[in-house]
This record gives structure tokens, sequence and C-alpha cells, in this order.
């Protein structure tokens, strides 16, 4: 039997930093992830890091900016938290050997971010999220830790109440074993591909959402869906935010800079729903490109700075559009890009389930609220990745041993042969574009009532239909149909809570916009969605959204 003190599920920049904090005080620690950790989707965030490290600059205006990014719907208290470490967060990073851009006097150099008060946006070139993953993981290596690598999560062990471990599946083997542990960390990222156009990366499947909501534990606010007003247009990839920091402004199909309509205080540089939505108007109403998107014009800013500050966007352009930034726009349309929602946590990552915690996109502190600012994910994932570690030790340096039964291995084992089994049913990635195209259709930048109704039965009977998934190839070693099944049910799950969630909210706030409810209703849904799993549908309830100095207004920008 595999066992360990704390094992640490994902291997991005979340997992990495819990997995280092609970080895440094003193656990047996297990690192578990589905791809090489340089390969995690931290790597492809481009833009930045927030922290107000400069004179001029806040720990205060960050905690503001944070809380009305939010839509109001933040909670105060962790976002002051949050706010509070990220200078020594910056600080730690570029210790561990992180290269950060440096202004022309030495300084870090920063950037404006949509939705900043103040240019508070860190960055290395347009490589951020890659160079940050490159640091950690070489620290990472001077601690005693095993790694699993190529495992997938398939279920979590609950005994008397307490997560005591995981059942998972060695890609390389075909073996499905148990891995004991007295605590457990979920660092397994975004669930993106719930939707077909998205700039996450094909692993981002949501697993540990889905495998902790049916083990219990409480999802919150998985109805704020977050889109990037640019993406590049045939591909999704992401174009990032820092394009717009260093000077790029968005035209529509008559030459009109357009977001003076929608923000005509900062432009370009409202947060991402603001821009997502003004790009879905300017398209619906006709003022788009043929073909339903805008134009990100980078050409006046000069090949010296767009090549030196925007590389990886300028590889991105030319080799999957064909476009050379320096001379030519750059064609986008908002694509799902980051989930506010999450396994809910507190601030130092515990979950409502014993010995099970999260952090990164696949906890909800709720620092984020409605609408998370850019910037602000890549610091989420070191704060909370060091709390949720740092947790997770202590839990089990308090706990007793741990074990797994050879019977929780075999349920999960039958399951999977009963789809091995089938002769007919349905393909487990024709069946995903059938969820994604519901998800595309009903619960996009702008909702409704009748759409999203439509959605939940859509859903509904696809899920009768999931009983009959099949999985056809019979080999063990690195049987990726299997895996694709696996993903499949995970992202058949959390469709259904966002679309339940989003029916609910009859309001609009922050990336969930309804036409049938188009303003903020603070008197009603001041509130956290809170999903609890049921097999007839996920139940709802509701938590309050914690105050400390900021009262709700009218977001403007």
């Amino acid at each position: 039997m595999r066992r360990h003190d704390v094992l640490v599920v994902g291997a991005g920049l979340a997992g990495q930093r819990a997995a280092l904090a609970a080895a440094q005080a003193g656990r047996d620690v297990a690192l578990l992830t589905k791809l090489h950790p340089l390969r995690s989707h931290s790597g492809a965030a481009q833009g930045g890091i927030n922290a107000a490290v400069g004179a001029e600059d806040s720990v205060d205006t960050h905690i503001y900016d944070t809380v009305k990014g939010s839509d109001y719907l933040g909670d105060q208290d962790a976002i002051e938290f949050f706010c509070s470490e990220a200078g020594k967060t910056v600080v730690e990073m570029e210790h561990f050997g992180t290269i950060f851009s440096r202004a022309p006097d030495g300084s870090l150099a920063r950037r404006p971010f949509g939705g900043a008060g103040f240019p508070r946006t860190i960055y290395a070139a347009d490589r951020t999220g890659l160079a940050l993953l490159q640091a950690i993981y070489e620290h990472l290596g001077t601690e005693k830790i095993t790694t699993y690598e190529e495992w997938d999560l398939v279920d979590l062990v609950l005994v008397d109440g307490r997560v005591q471990g995981i059942v998972a599946h060695d890609r390389r083997t075909g073996e499905f074993e148990g891995i004991a542990a007295k605590s457990v960390v979920l660092a397994t990222g975004p669930a993106g591909r719930v939707y077909s156009r998205t700039t996450n990366s094909h692993s981002s499947t949501g697993d540990g959402l889905a495998i902790a909501y049916r083990a219990g534990a409480w999802l919150k606010d998985m109805e704020f869906v977050q889109f990037h007003p640019t993406a590049l247009l045939e591909t999704g990839i992401l174009i990032t935010e820092g394009a717009r920091g260093e000077g790029g402004i968005l035209k529509n199909g008559t030459g009109e800079r357009f977001m003076s309509r929608y923000a005509p205080h900062v432009q370009d540089l409202a947060s991402r729903d603001v821009v997502s939505r003004a790009i879905v108007t300017e398209i619906l109403e006709g003022r788009g490109f043929p073909g339903g998107f805008v134009h990100l014009e980078l050409m006046h800013l000069g090949k010296e700075k767009i090549e030196s500050r925007l590389q990886e966007i300028c590889d991105f352009s030319r080799n999957f559009a064909g476009i050379d930034p320096v001379t030519e726009p750059i064609p986008v349309s908002p694509a799902q890009h980051y989930m506010m929602g999450g396994i809910g946590t507190s601030i130092h990552g515990e979950t409502n389930l014993a010995g099970l915690f999260a952090a990164g996109e696949a906890a909800c502190v709720s620092i984020h609220g409605a609408n998370r600012l850019g910037g602000n994910s890549l610091l989420e994932t070191l704060v909370f990745g060091k709390e949720a570690g740092i947790a997770a030790a202590q839990f089990a340096a308090d706990s007793p041993s741990t074990r797994v039964s050879d019977i929780e291995v075999q349920r999960t084992l039958g399951t999977v042969r009963t789809m091995m089994a089938r002769t007919d049913g349905v393909e487990p990635l024709a069946f995903r574009a059938e969820i994604q195209a519901v998800m595309e259709r009903r619960a996009g930048i702008y909702r409704n009532d009748a759409d999203l109704r439509a959605g939940c039965e859509e859903i509904s009977t696809l899920r009768e239909r999931a009983a009959t998934m099949r999985i056809t190839d019979s080999s063990r070693v690195f049987n990726l149909n299997l895996t694709d099944a696996l993903e499949t049910l995970h992202i058949l799950d959390l469709a259904e809570v966002i679309l339940v969630g989003a029916l609910a909210r009859t309001e609009s706030r922050g990336a969930h916009s309804r036409t049938d409810f188009p303003k903020r209703d603070d008197a009603n849904w001041m509130r956290h969605t809170i999903a609890s799993y049921r097999p007839e549908g996920p139940q709802l309830s509701y938590a309050p959204v914690a105050y400390t100095r900021w009262e709700p207004k009218e977001r403007v920008y």
C-alpha cells in the first residue's frame, strides 16, 4: 500500500507550492499529476502577477480594486489577506529564481491591467506563468518529494467522514491503485473544457472539482464563468490582457475604438467581463467583422516593443493565424477563460470534508467573487497553495495513520470494466462535444431563463445517455480512451452545476449577465451559491458574503 502524510493532486503552481510548504513542515509528501509538472496549465498564464510593490501604489488600493472587480461578491477578509501577502510572495518567487522583466531603473517592471487603479502587474515578458512554474519546479527539487507522474485521480476515499486517501490510475501500467494519505490537497486546476471555445489546455477538465463534489465537498459560486475578451479567432488561444496593458486597442468593423461607449474612463482596460460583453454586443449589433470578431491593434506600439514584451503573442499570431502583429491587427473574440467558482475553502484551504484541502483555480476562497481581475490568478495559486500546504501538513501531523482498502479500488475498477464491456453506447469525446455545445449555446456571456432551462433539460437528457458510456480501447498502457471517459463524466457533472446555479441567480453580477435580469440585486443576491451533490441533481444553498470595509456600490470603469 502506498502511503504518505500529505498527498497533493495537481502539479501546477498551486500544487507545487502546497507540496513545497508541506515538505518544509517536515511531512512525507507526494505529488500526483496527470502531466509532467512543467506542462501544467499554469504555464499558459501570460500577462503577469499582481502586487502593490511601488511607493506610489498601496495594498489598500489593490484590495479595493479586487473587491470592486468581484462586483462586491468577494469575501473581503480573504481579499485583505490575499493582497497583503502579494509583495512578499513576488519577492519569494524572485529569490526562487524567477527572471522578471525590469524597468530602466532596475526595479520590477509593471504594466497596467484591466480594472486596476494602478499599474501593479509584474511580468516576465508574456510568459509569466511559465517563468514562475520553472522557478518553483527547480526549487521543489531541493526537497524529498515522491512524484506520481501521468496518474489520473479517479476517486477520493472517505472513512468515518474523513478523507483518507485516493484511488488513482497509473497510465503507464494501467493499474488502479489506492494511495493512503492523512490529508489530501486538490490543486487540479480549471474546468474550462466544459466549453468548446476556451483558452484552457485540453487537460483542464475539472477532475478535482467533480470528484470532490461527488464525495460531498461543496462547490461554491460555479455560475460565475469568466470569458476572456481577446482569444485568437480560429483557435481560442489566449491573447494576454498584457497586450492592452502595453497600449493595444480594440476596434470594430467600422474602424471605431468602441470601448469608449462601455468604459469611457479606462476604455480597453476595463475589467474582463465588461470588455467581453462589449465585444459581443458590437458583434450582435452588426458592428463586428464578418465571421464575428473584432480587431486588437498593436501596430502603433512599434516592432521593438511588441517583439520584446509580447514575444509569445507574436509567435501565436504568426504560427496559428498567419498574422504579423507588428504590421497587422489580430482578429479576436471572447472565449471561456476562468472559473471564479470551485471547491469552497477557507483562507487556509480547508473544505467541509475533514482531511481535504484545495487551492488554485480548483478552489473558491472567494477572492474573485463574480469576476476575477487579470494578474490575480497567478498570485492566488502561490498565496493559497502555500496556505493549503501548511494547513494540510498540520492536519497530517495531528492525525493517525490511514489506509485505503481494496474494496475502494475494486469498486472503481468495476465501473471501468463495465464501460469496457459494452459493445455499443456513446463514445467519450463525441459525447463531450455534445455537453460543450449545450454550454456554449445556453450558458455563455449573455444568459436568460429560457436558455438556462433548456440547458438544464438537455444536460438531464445527456446524463441518462452517460450511463451507456463506452470505452473501445481495451489496452492497458496509456489508454487515453479510458482517460477521456473519466474526464467526460467530470465535465458533465460540472456543466449541470453551472447551469442550475445560473438559472437560480436572477440578477446580473460580474461575469453572470442575464438579459432578463439586467441589474445587480444586492437585496436578494449578495450571497454565495453552494452546490451539494445529490443523485437527482445539485442541491443549492446560500452563504453570506464577508464584509470588512467596502459597502457595495455601482461598479463603473
